[in-house]
């Protein structure tokens, strides 16, 4: 792993791609940080990184785009993948690369705090609060840019790709009201989950007497459950879906609240990524 982080440093600070995405953060942070802090004489700095959040959707394709996809395009992948490395000690160096480049910008922004003193007592709990939740966001934002990354060989698409995955992310409160709460629609949902993670069984065994028995098990347990107690079905697309919206559990993280459901939540989220990334890298590697 080690080598691969130093590496992805190296490329960060000497070609372009870091440095855009240090002016570019810096520079949303000068301008909410300007508008809100100085011009509004407001000590609450955590409503500038409330309001920077919402760009990560820009910020963070900008961070990602090449991580994967510019080693495809120049066919040093194979290189790579064949070198004595492990493909997860491959990932975690380039994803911990692209955080550290990300932590950099936002330990740069930590002295614009102190320069609020003299408009009243700071909130000291809530910004050091939303500073974490800060960090662990852009955590879960950059395990979904660099497991996009690793789909194409086309910085543009996997840029583009990032955006989308991160503007839902954004909508998924809006989707899921919208969704049916119904047991029956409950109960359909829940069979597609299973086939869909027998079918991600299967790509990542090939055995598939395995992924079937596994799945005629799921379906079993999930038909016994909705005959005996088919109120447990009620709501749960709503309730998926809602696991997978990373801006509700920030606003705890606002009010100066840490929660070690959410901490752990938007780590295993990354992890998640991860783990998706390294399974498509395996597929590739042995195809």
């Amino acid at each position: 792993m080690l080598p691969v982080y130093k590496k992805e440093m190296r490329t960060y600070f000497t070609q372009m791609p870091g440095y855009i995405f240090l002016a570019f953060f810096l520079l949303l942070i000068g301008i909410f940080f300007t508008l809100v802090n100085v011009r509004g004489a407001d000590g609450n700095f955590q409503h500038v990184l409330s309001n920077v959040i919402i760009f990560f959707f820009i910020l963070m394709p900008v961070l990602t785009m090449r991580i994967f996809s510019e080693e495809a395009r120049q066919k040093t992948d194979q290189l790579l993948f064949t070198s004595p490395l492990s493909i997860t000690g491959i990932v975690l160096g380039k994803f911990f690369a692209a955080l550290t480049l990300f932590l950099i910008g936002v330990a740069v922004t930590a002295v614009m705090p102190f320069l609020l003193r003299n408009y009243g007592e700071l909130p000291v709990n809530q910004i050091v609060g939303t500073y974490i939740g800060f960090c662990l966001f852009g955590m879960a934002c950059i395990a979904i840019g660099v497991f996009i990354s690793v789909l194409t060989e086309n910085q543009i698409i996997a840029a583009v790709g990032t955006m989308a995955a991160i503007f839902i992310m954004f909508l998924i409160d809006a989707i899921a009201a919208s969704m049916p709460t119904t047991t029956i629609a409950s109960f359909v949902f829940v069979i597609f989950v299973i086939f869909a993670v027998t079918s991600v069984f299967y790509n990542s065994t090939r055995k598939i007497s395995a992924a079937v028995i596994v799945g005629v098990i799921a379906v079993v347990i999930a038909g016994g459950l909705y005959f005996f107690n088919n109120l447990i079905f009620d709501g749960i697309i709503v309730r998926t879906l809602l696991w997978f919206s990373i801006y509700s559990r920030f606003s705890s993280f606002t009010r100066g609240i840490l929660r070690v459901s959410d901490i752990a939540y938007y780590i295993s989220f990354a992890a998640l990524f991860i783990y998706f990334t390294v399974n498509v890298i395996e597929k590739r590697r042995w195809r």
